[in-house]
């Protein structure tokens, strides 16, 4: 049965929970193959990082799939000083500490790489491969029972008491080869739909661009602070006065820089901001900018521009606020101000065309957002179906 005829029979995400194949023995990890764990050179002795031969892979490079190249590189001096190892080509890793925890890699290089990653070395018992994906399927368990809550840490002891199967050789090479096959058709199917999801956007910034460089002659240029009624930045975080949901008491939005939820902080009782409005995201998440059009608090110097609706209408504001390069203050923390977008320079046409215009950039960017759901969607369900693959993998049902 081909392995992509086989997800389809399974279904994507259905795990049936912890189920063994009979006739294959189980064992911890420390018991059949040995482990270790790499470490890094002094920062002070540079010369053990430049002009090195060897590559040097930190826990955020072992990547969810084969590790193929690196970005780091030591000399031999410095692989001993660090009392690290050279790992063989064909080790598993997997990355032990903070965000990265739980990643898995397999080595198709000889590599050393720094204390947060175990390294776990192939032997005449497995498929390399086979322990590969079998440490793929085990990151969500691994993640869960790790301790700390900031940074979670995957201890080498966790890693070698984790059971792993020990089938045939021969039973191993099946499943690798149908792995492979299913995990190749999975990544063109997850290219085709980032690449989907990245088209959808960029032609909705394509026609944005066109809209605002296509300019008629009723066009006038003018101050984007003399379109406005007040351009300002927001405050401290009322902390006295703030709840992270919506009670009777505190209903007032408050909109911080980021993207995530719209920027929305909590709630508080009162508004500083009673009039329809646009907002641009200050720091952080640069530039990002929504329509807010009840009353909300401001914070974290979010930048609020309120439009004089005779001169400029507020989705119009939105769309030119959305489509312009502001630029920043140049400083180690790249940040914009009241007073570099209230320079900024703009072109708008009468009213009517300026509700014409927004008009059919709502319907496309409409569609756009469909669009975006829609793959956004694919490819939840293509991570999902991964999971369900490697569950029945290891469950002997493949």
């Amino acid at each position: 049965m081909k392995a992509m005829e086989s997800m389809e029979i399974f279904g994507g995400g259905q795990h049936q929970g912890d189920t063994r194949k009979e006739g294959w023995a189980w064992k911890p990890l420390g018991e059949v193959c040995k482990t270790g764990s790499g470490g890094t050179p002094l920062s002070s002795r540079r010369e053990y990082y430049e002009g090195g031969d060897i590559p040097w892979l930190l826990s955020g490079e072992v990547a969810q799939g084969n590790v193929r190249e690196a970005k780091n590189f030591i000399t031999k001096a410095g692989l001993e000083s660090s009392a690290a190892r050279l790992f063989p080509k064909g080790t598993i890793l997997v990355a032990m500490y903070g965000a990265t925890a739980g990643q898995v890699g397999i080595l198709r290089f000889e590599a050393a790489t720094n204390q947060a990653v175990c390294g776990i070395l192939p032997n005449e018992k497995f498929v390399p491969e086979f322990l590969f994906y079998f440490f793929l399927a085990q990151k969500d368990e691994l993640v869960a029972q790790a301790t700390g809550n900031a940074q979670p840490n995957i201890s080498q002891i966790k890693i070698k008491n984790t059971e792993v199967p020990l089938p045939p050789l021969a039973e191993q090479q099946r499943i690798v080869a149908l792995l492979d096959e299913a995990f190749a058709g999975l990544a063109t199917a997850k290219a085709n739909a980032e690449r989907n999801l990245q088209n959808a956007r960029a032609l909705f910034e394509s026609h944005l661009q066109s809209v605002f460089s296509q300019r008629g002659d009723e066009w006038v240029e003018s101050l984007l602070g003399s379109c406005c009624e007040q351009i300002f930045a927001g405050g401290d975080v009322p902390k006295d006065r703030v709840s992270k949901v919506r009670t009777s008491q505190y209903n007032v939005p408050i909109y911080s820089n980021g993207e995530k939820d719209d920027g929305l902080y909590g709630f508080t009782d009162i508004a500083r901001v009673t009039k329809p409005s646009v907002t641009v995201s200050a720091r952080g998440t640069l530039g990002f900018s929504a329509i807010r059009t009840e009353p909300f608090m401001p914070v974290v110097r979010l930048i609020v521009l309120v439009p004089d609706v005779e001169q400029i209408s507020l989705p119009f504001l939105y769309y030119t606020v959305v489509g312009k390069d502001f630029g920043n203050t140049g400083t180690s923390i790249p940040q914009l101000t009241a007073p570099n977008i209230k320079g900024s320079i703009l072109h708008i046409p009468p009213l009517s065309e300026q509700i014409a215009i927004s008009e059919k950039l709502d319907a496309l960017s409409e569609e756009t957002q469909r669009l975006t759901r829609l793959y956004e969607r694919k490819l939840a369900a293509l991570e999902e179906l991964k999971k369900s693959l490697l569950h029945h993998a290891f469950s002997g049902e493949l």
